[in-house]
């Protein structure tokens, strides 16, 4: 994918989250996202579609079997929390002492 039409995502690793769609929708319980992947547009959220992976025993995994962990889901699936209000809320960029910064449009509070 070329730089010049790449998408810019208002999530970001570390960003406390709500699904709001898919399997593990729930609105009101917020979730640390744990990885983004902006060429695939899709996020790695903590607790969020758990899938099993059948290991073989390796060098590094002497054990193998059955593993369950997080898979990525959609970034539209997806909506930052907002703490003041207590649910997720949509963001828009805006401009403070020349740095852009992220804020909620529902309360108006500034994301760190």
């Amino acid at each position: 994918m070329s730089n010049r039409f790449k998408p810019k995502f208002n999530i970001k690793k570390g960003d406390t989250v709500v699904v709001i769609a898919g399997d593990d929708k729930d609105a009101t319980k917020p979730r640390k996202v744990l990885e983004v992947f902006p060429d695939k547009e899709r996020v790695l959220v903590e607790g969020v579609n758990i899938v099993t992976r059948h290991t073989k025993p390796s060098a590094r995994n002497t054990k193998g079997g059955i593993v369950k962990r997080e898979a990525a889901i959609h970034i539209s699936n997806v909506m930052l929390w907002d703490a003041k209000k207590g649910e997720g809320s949509r963001i828009k960029r805006t401009r403070e002492n020349g740095k852009l910064v992220r804020v909620t449009k529902k309360s108006g509070e500034v994301i760190k």
